[in-house]
């Protein structure tokens, strides 16, 4: 009978709370339980911020000269632009025609060459989307990426069209808030690195 209770339990604790109880009924020392899984995540999270920042600071391009280069070679409008944590060291620009066509412009992070520029196949209106938040928006992705690097350096922008359209923007000290018409910065709320982790870091 207690066997049954005990089993019973389990079962229902497995259902309620997912797979970690699961794992600690198991009695395998070896599945990973929810609090390694999720560590793991926060070291692979923490590893590429790590690593990005390393890439941004030893840049020689910003990425307000990347922006400028890519609109040089693909004109249209600037909706992002990050510096990639592949190892290539290069700022992949995300450029937008009139029509919504989107273009991925790769511009060195050593130079400022534009090494090529790709053509996104997708046939969602995310180009159009991103042109109709930006109507009338004073302050483009090259005036949010200088204005966030007196917050540090730069590492990415992005049109965050989530609520009020804004520019969000990255730096080795935050992630930060820039008005698309007044070109205030501020920083942004749902940063989740935290500030405190980043109280040491230099530029």
């Amino acid at each position: 009978m207690k066997r049954n209770i005990v089993i019973a339990t389990v079962a229902a604790a497995a259902l309620i709370g997912g797979g970690t109880v699961a794992a600690y009924a198991s009695g395998d020392d070896s599945a990973p339980t929810q609090r390694q899984s999720t560590a793991r995540v926060a070291d692979d999270r923490d590893d590429d911020v790590t690593e990005i920042r390393s890439q941004a600071r030893t840049a020689e391009v910003s990425a307000a000269d990347a922006i400028a280069a890519a609109l040089k070679h693909t004109p249209g409008t600037a909706v992002a632009a990050d510096l990639d944590d592949d190892g290539t060291g290069a700022w992949d620009v995300d450029v937008v025609k009139s029509d919504g066509t989107e273009y991925t412009v790769s511009v060195s992070a050593g130079t400022g060459k534009v090494l090529g520029a790709q053509r996104d196949a997708d046939d969602d209106n995310d180009g159009r989307e991103d042109l109709a938040a930006l109507k009338g928006a004073s302050v483009d992705a090259r005036e949010a990426a200088e204005a966030g690097a007196a917050k540090g350096t730069v590492t990415d922008v992005d049109l965050d069209d989530d609520g009020p359209a804004a520019w969000s923007v990255e730096t080795t000290k935050g992630e930060w808030k820039v008005d698309l018409k007044t070109g205030k910065v501020t920083q942004d709320h749902d940063d989740r690195d935290g500030q405190d982790d980043r109280d040491g870091d230099d530029d």
